[in-house]
C-alpha cells in the first residue's frame, strides 16, 4: 500500500541498520512516524503498546524478534526464555504464538553458529508469506463482491460494513478484510464502505485514512450505528478480521463484532470473515469456553486520542473523576453466525469440515503435535 504516493508494508527490514523499522500506529491517522526497534524489550513494548498491531503484524514482528534473539544469544535456553518473554505480551491474537512456535522449532534443529542467518531468513519468510496469504485473501473475497455487484443496478456501489482495523496497517501489507475491498475498487468496482469507528481504541480511524489514501470511497460511522443501517437495506455484506478462529469456525476478534454478526443474522446480511491460515487455533474448538479474552487497561476507555484545533494530538478524559473503566478487548462470534470464511486458499463454512477441506495438512499436523 502507498502512504504520500510511496509504497509501505507496515514492518520491514533495513539491511544498512540491520534493524526492524515499523509504523508507530500510536499516532495515525494524524501524524506517520516510523521507529527502529532495536532490542528485546523494545519488541515487547512495541506489541503491548500497539505500536504494531493485527493477528498477522504480530506474528511477523514476533518472528523478527526471535532473529533478533538468534543475534545475542543462539543457545537453546536463551531462545526458550525469549519465547516466553513475547508470548506474554498479547494472549488473544494466536499468530503470535504461531510465529514464534515456528521459529523456535526450525531453530533448534540448526547448529547454534548457523542460527542466526537463519532466524532471519525465516522472519523474512513470514512477512512475504503474510503479502501473499492476504493478497490472496482479496482475491478470494474479489468473487463473492463481484457476485454481489452483478445483482446491483448501473452504478449502484456494493455497500460493504467492517470493524476494527483489519487493513494493511494490521498485516504486513494489503490487509484481510481489506484485501476484497482494495482488489475490487482496483478492477473498477463501484463500492462503498461504512467503516465503524471501533472504539475504545478507534482503530476505524485507520481504516478510514487507509481507505482514503487509496481512493476508496467510505464514511465513518459510529459502533452502534451498524444495526441501524442494516435494517434500513444500506448494508449489503460485512467483512471483518480475525484473531483466533477455532477449528469449528468461531471467530474471536475486536470487541463489538459480536454485535455486528447478531444484527447482520437478523437482517439476513452475508457476513464474512477474512482469515490467514496462520490465523486457525487448531487445539481449540468452543471459542467462547477456551480462548483468552485480553483485558486492557482503563485508561483505553476513559480517555480518548485525537486532533486539536490547533493540530496537536492529544488526549482527554471523557468519563467523571473516579469512575472505573472495562476494556476486554475481544469478543467471540459463534460459527452458525458466520456466512463464510475467506482464506488464501478459497471460501469456506464456518465449520470444522469446511476448514479441515481446506487446509487437510494443517489440521493433521495439529493432531500429531
Amino acid at each position: 500500500m502507498k502512504v504520500n504516493g510511496t509504497h509501505y508494508r507496515s514492518l520491514w527490514w533495513d539491511e544498512d541498520k540491520a534493524a526492524l523499522q515499523i509504523i508507530d500506529q500510536r499516532w495515525l491517522p494524524h501524524d506517520f512516524r516510523i521507529q527502529q526497534v532495536d532490542d528485546l524489550q523494545a519488541y515487547a513494548d512495541a506489541i503491548v503498546e500497539m505500536r504494531v498491531r493485527g493477528a498477522p503484524l504480530i506474528g511477523a514482528t514476533a518472528a523478527y524478534g526471535m532473529a533478533l534473539a538468534a543475534r545475542i544469544d543462539p543457545s537453546n535456553a536463551h531462545l526458550d526464555k525469549v519465547w516466553a518473554f513475547l508470548d506474554k505480551t498479547r494472549p488473544t491474537a494466536i499468530n503470535l504464538r504461531w510465529a514464534l512456535n515456528r521459529c523456535r522449532a526450525h531453530l533448534t534443529v540448526l547448529p547454534e553458529d548457523q542460527r542466526a542467518e537463519a532466524a532471519l531468513k525465516l522472519a523474512h519468510e513470514i512477512a512475504d508469506e503474510d503479502v501473499w496469504i492476504n493478497r490472496n485473501i482479496g482475491l478470494n473475497g474479489l468473487e463473492i463482491i463481484q457476485k454481489i455487484a452483478a445483482s446491483k443496478k448501473d452504478g449502484e456501489p456494493v455497500r460493504i460494513l467492517t470493524h476494527c482495523n483489519a487493513g494493511w496497517l494490521a498485516t504486513v501489507d494489503w490487509g484481510t478484510a481489506t484485501s476484497p475491498m482494495y482488489h475490487a475498487h482496483d478492477a473498477g468496482i463501484p463500492i462503498h464502505v461504512w467503516v465503524d469507528e471501533t472504539r475504545p481504541r478507534n482503530q476505524g480511524a485507520l481504516t478510514a485514512w487507509e481507505l482514503g489514501s487509496h481512493g476508496v470511497p467510505h464514511t465513518y460511522i459510529t459502533d452502534n450505528a451498524g444495526g441501524h443501517l442494516m435494517q434500513h437495506g444500506l448494508v449489503d455484506m460485512v467483512i471483518v478480521g480475525t484473531d483466533r478462529t477455532t477449528r469449528r469456525g468461531d471467530v474471536c476478534n475486536k470487541i463489538g463484532t459480536y454485535l455486528k454478526a447478531l444484527a447482520a443474522h437478523a437482517n439476513d446480511v452475508p457476513f464474512y470473515v477474512a482469515l490467514p491460515s496462520p490465523t486457525i487455533d487448531w487445539t481449540v474448538s468452543d471459542g467462547v469456553k477456551e480462548i483468552p479474552i485480553e483485558e486492557r487497561g482503563q485508561r483505553e476507555i476513559t480517555h480518548v486520542q485525537g486532533l486539536t484545533e490547533t493540530e496537536e494530538i492529544s488526549q482527554v478524559q471523557v468519563t467523571p473523576h473516579g469512575t472505573p473503566g472495562g476494556n476486554p478487548a475481544f469478543d467471540v462470534t459463534p460459527n452458525h453466525l458466520v456466512t463464510g470464511l475467506i482464506t488464501e486458499r478459497g471460501v469456506c463454512a464456518a465449520t470444522p469440515e469446511g476448514l479441515e477441506g481446506l487446509f487437510p495438512d494443517l489440521s493433521r499436523i495439529a493432531e500429531s503435535a
